[in-house]
């Protein structure tokens, strides 16, 4: 290798040397970041990822560099938005687990969104789920244990059955004007 393409990691490489090292991102734009090297000289990098990164002020980069441009090649510490898009239908597949894990939280956004599984837990301190419209259809059984039930419907409501009862331990109250029975 010639000493002229070698790398050079020093602080002060001389003209026209390679150099390979930390830099802070101090700006960002849309085609380029701007750093600040180890040598405290403020340069203009172009970002070169393998990976869609849009770096962030503060981030820690990567950068190698001669005389005349800069590239971003890592990213050492960073708070910016990674994006993976890829063209066409992708498969994510595992021999084991597929886990997903955020310290934030996990967004799913689709227009349709389709789950199949021999059998499905889930586990949640709390859960809310709005719809316009809601449809569920059980073959078998629904069964719900809880400590307390509230339902309120804000237009009619209809329960249909070949046969039903009401077991309670105490009172049952009906309040309404009109209760019809039979």
């Amino acid at each position: 290798m010639s000493s002229s393409a070698a790398l050079r990691l020093d602080r002060h490489a001389p003209q026209g040397a390679v150099s390979l090292g930390p830099a802070e991102v101090v700006t960002v734009a849309a085609d380029h970041v701007t750093v600040r090297l180890r040598s405290s000289e403020v340069v203009r990098a172009q970002v070169a990822l393998a990976f869609t990164y849009e770096p962030a002020i503060g981030d820690l980069a990567l950068v190698a560099g001669d005389s005349e441009a800069h590239y971003v090649i890592g990213i050492l510490n960073g708070s910016g938005k990674t994006t993976l898009d890829l063209p066409g239908d992708v498969d994510l597949r595992a021999q084991g687990k597929l886990r997903l894990r955020s310290e934030q939280a996990v967004e799913i956004q689709a227009p349709k969104i389709t789950v199949e599984a021999r059998s499905l837990d889930m586990l949640a301190g709390a859960v809310v789920q709005r719809f316009r419209s809601l449809r569920q259809r059980v073959s078998e059984l629904v069964s719900l244990h809880a400590g307390e039930q509230h339902t309120v419907v804000e237009g009619a409501s209809r329960t249909q059955s070949k046969s039903a009862a009401i077991l309670t331990e105490e009172k049952v109250t009906l309040n309404g004007r009109e209760v019809h029975l039979g």
